[in-house]
């Protein structure tokens, strides 16, 4: 029998089975909306406020009325769904917003409707993958760098596409490029290269997705004192690295074994997850 689970929509606390959206929805029709997917460790959220600030940042650039959602609301919802659906330890919660309007590709009205789900996790705590994974480049659609790759819109049809690559060509995921053929990130996470104490990786400007555990590595890497190259990355560089590594908050680190004939080691990788479930635990 299946656990019965709760969300949240429009600030209302409904069973997940529940119908909420109508065929006008703008998320729907026209991808008309942001997401935000939080991790949960030991039943609290990580890193709330780096992700209310991309929000934000989606919003403004979206045009969405920001005084039309109330984010200290928000986030006692999480935390009320979180206690409904009895996550004590790992877990992963997802907030969408959308523009809830009449009108076609013109929006009638700017009010904002949002969801909130969540979902338990296995594993509480973040943890190198046993076995690395091996990945490839993906050239079918290059990624157009704008200050719209850098934020989650619902629009997705990019990243499936490389998933369906991946699937095809038995890879564990594959890399992204711009219209430069430079390496942006993966189907849902960000790269970082690794070399004699130096990380590199695509700047903001190159098309790639402002992570929030890609910010968290650049704070670990300052403090440590590993040199940071944050710039344009081609795929040469691939072969002449010693590490390669993938992030994002829900799987935290990933550390890559091979890309075509090249392997690598994971040595960086794991310092790299010791010291954000440090940073986590420090600071709950």
């Amino acid at each position: 029998m299946t656990k019965k689970s709760y969300i949240i929509f429009n600030g209302k606390l409904l069973s997940n089975t529940e119908k909420i959206f109508s065929v006008n929805n703008r998320a729907f029709k026209y991808g008309d909306a942001l997401f935000e997917t939080i991790r949960i460790i030991d039943g609290k959220l990580c890193f709330l406020n780096d992700h209310f600030e991309r929000l934000k940042k989606g919003m403004k650039y979206l045009q969405m009325k920001s005084d039309s959602f109330c984010f200290e609301k928000a986030a006692n919802e999480m935390l009320e769904l979180i206690n409904k659906n009895k996550i004590k330890e790992g877990g992963r919660l997802r907030i969408t917003l959308f523009r809830e309007a009449d009108g076609f590709y013109v929006p009638l009205n700017q009010s904002t409707g949002y969801v909130i789900e969540v979902k338990s996790i296995d594993i509480n705590q973040y943890q190198l993958n046993k076995e690395g994974l091996k990945i490839d480049l993906y050239n079918q659609y290059q990624r157009q760098a704008s200050r719209l790759s850098n934020i989650k819109t619902t629009n997705a049809i990019p990243q499936i596409l490389a998933g369906t690559f991946c699937i095809d060509n038995k890879l564990d995921d594959c890399i992204i490029v711009n219209e430069h053929q430079r390496l942006v990130e993966t189907t849902s996470s960000n790269i970082f290269l690794y070399k004699k104490n130096s990380i590199y990786t695509p700047s903001l400007d190159e098309g790639c997705m402002d992570g929030i555990l890609r910010k968290q590595i650049l704070k670990i890497a300052e403090k440590n004192r590993i040199n940071i190259f944050e710039g344009t990355l081609n795929a040469n560089l691939l072969l002449q690295t010693d590490e390669v590594f993938l992030t994002n908050v829900v799987r935290g680190v990933q550390w890559v074994k091979s890309y075509k004939e090249k392997t690598y080691t994971n040595e960086a990788a794991l310092k790299f997850v010791d010291e954000i479930n440090k940073y986590i635990s420090n600071n709950a």
